[in-house]
């Protein structure tokens, strides 16, 4: 009967890690200097998850090793949260888009070279271990301090090829508390622009005064180009030089050029250079109109 019972007591607490689990979505485990790591953490979910459930373990060899605690905190259903030391720090070089999902508590250290973020629950059941590379950042970053790596598909196993990349430059390079900039739930069948208008009015009266630029690209590993160019062809200023574009993001031009300075009325061309690794090569051209 004892025997019996185990085995329906481990059955109910395998049950509750498969209805309500974490997993890692986000690692910044190469911050610049004097900057926090991170390690993001998303419920997938329908049940709400007890933060303080669960542990992050340091991983020694091929073994667990010391254990940390999580602090209390209910993480609602295919939402996030951000595992820190410094949240001040991680709140002064990110965007945290929700601040009462970036926690505070120890963590390991994550060495720069590779290692594994672990994740179990209390009694040490390992729910994910994911062992990252430097060679999962874009080939293309010339510095890798401060870039965070994100999770492409939470539902492919952590550890799947290809599964991670860079943060684009576009999101600031990291997306904590977030959905990641590298998502492949954003892809879609061609590279496509938005643009909010046609026509820039940066007069500072509220209206038209930022003309915003939505994308989402059908490749995840793409680089841009974006130069604004005068009714003469000279070029008057760049929106983005050689950054990564992430599957899809938002950029926001105020009107001004290279000196800084709002652009006079007239007629200009937003002239878009998109390449990846491969050698493929697309450009987009739209004209703008600045009027006051």
């Amino acid at each position: 009967m004892k025997c019996i019972l185990g085995l329906l007591l481990a059955g109910a607490q395998l049950q509750a890690v498969a209805q309500g689990s974490l997993l890692v979505s986000e690692v910044l485990f190469q911050p610049r200097s004097g900057e926090a790591e991170y390690v993001e953490l998303y419920n997938g979910s329908s049940n709400t998850v007890e933060l303080s459930d669960f542990m992050i373990v340091r991983w020694v060899g091929d073994s667990l090793g010391t254990r940390y605690a999580l602090p209390q905190h209910v993480v609602a259903p295919h939402d996030y949260v951000v595992l820190t030391k410094d949240a001040a720090s991680v709140a002064a070089n990110y965007t945290v888009k929700y601040p009462g999902k970036l926690l505070e508590c120890n963590l390991p250290t994550y060495p720069n070279d590779g290692g594994s973020v672990v994740l179990v629950t209390a009694e040490g059941t390992v729910v994910e271990k994911f062992d990252y590379q430097p060679s999962m950042h874009s080939r293309l970053l010339r510095n890798k301090a401060g870039v965070a790596l994100e999770r492409r598909s939470l539902d492919v196993d952590c550890n799947a090829d290809g599964n991670w990349f860079s943060a684009s430059s576009t999101a600031g390079y990291g997306t904590p508390t977030c959905e990641n900039s590298q998502s492949r739930e954003w892809l879609v069948e061609e590279s496509s622009f938005g643009f909010s208008s046609t026509l820039l009015s940066p007069d500072g009266d509220g209206y038209q005064d930022e003309l915003l630029i939505e994308y989402r690209m059908e490749n995840d590993d793409v680089y841009g180009q974006i130069a604004i160019y005068d009714a003469r062809g000279s070029r008057v200023g760049r929106l983005m030089n050689d950054g990564l574009m992430g599957t899809h993001g938002v950029l926001v031009w105020d009107g001004r050029g290279d000196g800084g300075a709002v652009l006079p009325s007239g007629r200009y061309v937003l002239y878009i250079n998109l390449y990846d690794l491969h050698g493929t090569k697309q450009v987009i051209k739209r004209t703008i109109s600045i009027v006051y």
